[in-house]
């Protein structure tokens, strides 16, 4: 029997081992303080205590100060596995909190007690992120259960603070902690299509930005008294729509496959039908391919704002309310080819290369000049009521992380 033979069969045995350790970290609502919650220490001292009874051993703890929590720290958790290649590392960054259940009526069983259910597992944070969570760990822990050593050294990282920002997460450690090297391979389990077969590897940068325009405000029945900001502001919005036309390349990379530009909020401007608004705010959501320059987008939109107020004889101002650039990354990185070998080998499927339009952890790790994957067979539940984690999924995707440990 080969190696990874024994191994698979390793992972299979772990079977029940993996659904009970989803079971104890659900019972841990490790919840940001922004969203009311104590911080995720509680869940990393039962994780820290699970990894040792795993025989991983050599554990160091990361902590972002936050006096905002019990604690006074967010844990950030690094598990080592040394391998024959002790210069190059593989890496497997899961995070450990988890979004608030939002409204418990829309639940069918408890969010925070996983139900087993027709081969699911349902409960908050059981798909996002501790699927690739207990995988990675069951993925190491079988290699060290059969005395195998892994090709090269696997780093597990159990990062806090994703959910709400990263700032205490692999923001501080890449700010505080020189952990990573250039030519390490780094996999992030926390994006996936049901079929496993999408490989992500870049991002649109996003732009959220806030238009406030200002006229003058009188009554409704004598407008020509007054400057009406809603009209300059929807003249404004008719603009800023044709941006999709302007910036057209496109990549077959992302669906779609161009930049998009969609007006989305509106904030109230009068309570009452018969006065002539003098304040009009809106926002515009931009994905935006990574070839686009953002300093080509912001002149378009300032030519464009120009234009409307030269006509109108109203004021706009514009602020950026997020701005988020990710460096992709390059599609022959040698954890891709690794990922499509071992996707193929254990769920019999031809894994590609993919775009998204949303953000996702990677860029921080992207932008600091460290080539990045995201992959993991997931139902796409993250923070919807009844999230829930397929087992076999589960059980597959450590066997996907443990072959490419093997292999290198």
């Amino acid at each position: 029997m080969s190696d990874l033979e024994r191994l698979n069969r390793r992972i299979e045995a772990n079977r029940d081992r993996m659904v009970e350790l989803q079971r104890v970290l659900n019972r841990i609502p490790a919840i940001a303080p922004e969203s009311g919650g104590k911080g995720e220490s509680e869940k990393a001292r039962t994780l820290v205590d699970h990894l040792r009874r795993l025989g991983i051993e050599d554990i160091k703890a990361l902590n972002a100060p936050d006096e905002r929590v019990p604690e006074g720290s967010r844990p950030n958790i690094l598990a080592t596995i040394p391998g024959r290649d002790s210069g190059r590392s593989f890496w497997i960054m899961t995070h450990l909190d988890v979004v608030p259940p939002g409204d418990e009526t829309l639940w069918e069983t408890p969010p925070f007690e996983v139900t087993e259910r027709k081969g699911r597992l349902y409960g908050r944070g059981v798909e996002d992120n501790q699927q690739g969570m207990v995988s990675s760990i069951f993925a190491a822990a079988s290699i060290i259960e059969e005395n195998l050593i892994p090709e090269v050294t696997v780093k597990l990282l159990f990062v806090a603070d994703e959910e709400v920002g990263s700032e205490k997460g692999i923001k501080y450690l890449l700010r505080s902690h020189a952990l990573f090297q250039k030519n390490d391979m780094i996999l992030v389990p926390d994006m996936g299509v049901p079929d496993g077969s999408a490989i992500e590897i870049a991002e649109k940068s996003i732009l959220w930005l806030k238009f406030k325009t200002t006229g003058r405000q009188c009554h409704a029945s004598t407008p020509q008294h007054g400057i009406n900001a809603f009209v300059a502001g929807s003249e404004l919005v008719i603009k800023l729509d044709t941006l999709n036309q302007i910036f057209n390349e496109r990549n077959s990379l992302f669906d779609p496959p161009a930049s998009t530009f969609a007006p989305t909020k509106k904030e109230s401007n009068i309570p009452n039908v018969n006065t002539i608004p003098a304040e009009d705010v809106f926002y515009l959501d931009c994905r935006i391919l990574p070839s686009v320059s953002l300093d080509d987008v912001h002149g378009k939109i300032k030519q464009f704002i120009s234009e409307v107020c030269e006509k109108r004889g109203v004021t706009i101002d514009y602020t950026t309310e997020t701005s988020a650039k990710s460096d992709p990354t390059p599609e022959d990185t040698p954890l891709v080819g690794s990922l499509k070998k071992a996707v193929k080998q254990i769920y019999g499927i031809d894994a590609r290369t993919i775009g998204v339009g949303g953000g996702t952890v990677a860029a921080h790790l992207r932008n600091a000049g460290f080539d990045t994957v995201v992959w993991a067979k997931l139902e796409e539940q993250a923070h919807a009521p009844n999230e829930y984690c397929v087992i076999d999924n589960l059980v597959g995707d450590a066997k996907v992380m443990a072959t490419v440990m093997i292999a290198g």
